[in-house]
């Protein structure tokens, strides 16, 4: 009940070539397989990925020590492509050329068809005449595909020619295949991520079970997500994703995204995380990103000198307007006076801009400039995307609108009772027909 409603808003926010990976333990696994097998469909199931959490034996005799989760990846249809790895020198050391091959380093690969191929069982003539025998599947190619593999030397015979040796050739590898084990060693363990936490809260820890960032990395780069496209966590606990994100930034000089989803849950009275501060676990996040963004900047300061660090917390909330909708019956002259303005007495201008941002369907990432003009404080978008003035003390004349459309922006939005008389509200269009005739007006 709690994750099918969530698993269908992933689906519905997921770019057509886009994936997930779900983080689960043996308690649940079985059930969350059935469930995003509905969801996403069996044929979007891309692997069950197990990764190994911790590397220290743990528990009582009689018992298995625990040492993994699983990660469930589903993708949202077929345009998904699972992106390779980058290769290192231990992924490369048996690699060799010792007899100097003009193609460079190569290792030996499997001959043999994995499956009985009768149509690929023959025997093959070595240069000095004699027969070296198939193998009981047959080979993995015909005979005169493997005829041209040995005339181009990607074949070639043993010295006692009993045998055929296959050239896999480093150059022609588009980095590393991903596996479904996930070591410790590789992408990190649950210590390793309690040690990162306490590094980043100097020396504390206020959250219990983070996950290390080299998971979230790893899981990053097999998703694919490159330049700007958008990572969302829905349970970001204390933030680890935007950590991760903001890293795999600065080493490859991506422009890439995070959105943390974080109910307000709050911090036990007695915990670490309460005693230092943290009422939340979303206030230990906040915190995470802002201490880990720091971090990132000054270790890798020759090279992430552009790493953009910064973000915006929203919470969701009812709507700004206040509700109007009342039969007669259920008003009377003491009510009036509650709707006198429009807007809910507790709301913040920034509230009202953000709203109008999702009302109109803008980037609410985009760069946000307040400036005070004629007196008066506004909003600007984007440099001209949007001009905002929320002023509700009937202030707004027609000096100040014509100051505001000298912009020229492409929308301009005021407060029905922000306007200084009727005529000014009347010709506020025309004042912007005039200097900026392509603004769209909007009051609230």
């Amino acid at each position: 009940s709690m994750m099918y409603p969530r698993l269908k808003l992933a689906r519905n926010l997921l770019r057509d070539d886009g994936v997930i990976f779900i983080s689960i333990d043996d308690n649940e696994q079985a059930n969350l397989k059935r469930l995003c097998d509905e969801v996403f469909g069996e044929d979007n199931f891309v692997a069950n990925v197990i990764w190994q959490h911790s590397l220290q034996p743990k528990g009582y005799s009689g018992t298995f020590s625990i040492h993994h989760n699983f990660v469930l990846c589903y993708q949202k249809s077929s345009n998904f492509e699972l992106a390779n790895l980058q290769r290192t020198d231990e992924h490369n050391k048996n690699y060799s050329n010792s007899d100097n091959d003009p193609n460079g380093a190569w290792r030996s690969g499997d001959v043999r068809n994995a499956l009985y191929r009768p149509n690929l069982i023959y025997p093959i003539q070595t240069p000095s005449g004699n027969t070296i025998d198939p193998p009981a599947n047959g080979w993995r190619w015909s005979k005169e595909t493997l005829q041209s593999k040995i005339k181009s030397g990607e074949i070639i015979f043993s010295s006692d020619e009993t045998r055929i040796i296959r050239k896999i050739y480093l150059n022609t590898l588009d980095g590393r295949t991903p596996e479904t084990l996930l070591f410790g060693k590789d992408v990190g363990t649950t210590r390793e991520a309690a040690s990162e936490i306490k590094t980043i809260f100097n020396g504390s820890q206020p959250f219990d079970t983070p996950k290390p960032t080299g998971l979230l990395k790893h899981l990053s780069v097999l998703s694919g997500a490159v330049y700007d496209d958008i990572i969302l966590d829905f349970f970001s606990g204390s933030a680890t994703t935007a950590h991760a994100v903001m890293q795999l930034n600065a080493e490859d000089g991506g422009k890439r995204k995070f959105i943390m989803v974080q109910i307000p849950e709050a911090c036990d009275e007695k915990s670490e995380a309460f005693k230092a501060g943290y009422k939340t676990i979303a206030d230990i996040g906040k915190e995470r990103i802002r201490r880990a963004g720091q971090k990132i900047k000054t270790d890798n300061a020759l090279t992430a000198t552009d790493l953009d660090i910064g973000f915006r917390v929203l919470k969701i909330d009812s709507s700004n307007m206040n509700e109007v909708y009342y039969s007669p019956d259920a008003l009377s002259k003491d009510d009036l006076h509650r709707f006198v303005d429009n807007i809910k007495p507790d709301r913040s201008d920034e509230d009202l801009l953000f709203q109008v941002l999702l009302d109109w369907g803008v980037d609410l990432t985009l760069p946000i400039e307040r400036q005070t003009i004629d007196g008066k404080t506004v909003f600007v978008v984007a440099v001209d995307a949007i001009v905002a003035c929320f002023d509700r003390t009937e202030g707004v004349t027609e000096s100040f609108i014509k100051e505001l459309a000298k912009i020229k922006p492409l929308r301009a939005v005021f407060c029905d009772g922000g306007f200084a008389n009727d005529s000014v509200k009347i010709n506020v269009e025309q004042i912007f027909k005039t200097i900026s005739p392509m603004t769209e007006i909007k009051t609230i």
